[in-house]
């Protein structure tokens, strides 16, 4: 079993900034790569941005060049800088991580854009 606790979302303007934590615990060596997803009413749930054990990454279109995922492993947690956001980038984010057999997801946490 694996835990994630996300944490940093909320209400920013146009252009500003938020940063998401999400923490780890449980069977954590077994985590392979771990992301960030989101959900926007009426939508999918989408990858917004993914790190492998070795630091490579990888990003959503619509987010390259705006957000930053980045991993601390001495403290289990996985970051999402978010920088110049955007309206459409509204949604609940949710952590991800990756096992071998399975995947576990965070309660999410809300951020909200306003124009």
């Amino acid at each position: 079993q694996v835990q994630l606790v996300e944490s940093g979302g909320g209400l920013v303007q146009a252009g500003g900034s938020l940063r998401l934590s999400c923490a780890a615990s449980g069977i954590i060596f077994s985590i392979n790569a771990m992301g960030w997803y989101r959900q926007a009413p009426g939508q999918a749930r989408e990858l917004v941005a993914r790190i492998s054990p070795t630091g490579s990454t990888n990003y959503a279109d619509s987010v390259k060049g705006r957000f930053t995922i980045s991993r601390d492993n001495a403290k289990n947690t996985v970051y999402l800088q978010m920088n110049s956001l955007k309206p459409e980038d509204t949604a609940v984010y949710y952590c991800n991580a990756e096992l071998p057999l399975s995947h576990y997801w965070g309660q999410g946490t809300q951020v909200t854009v306003s124009s």
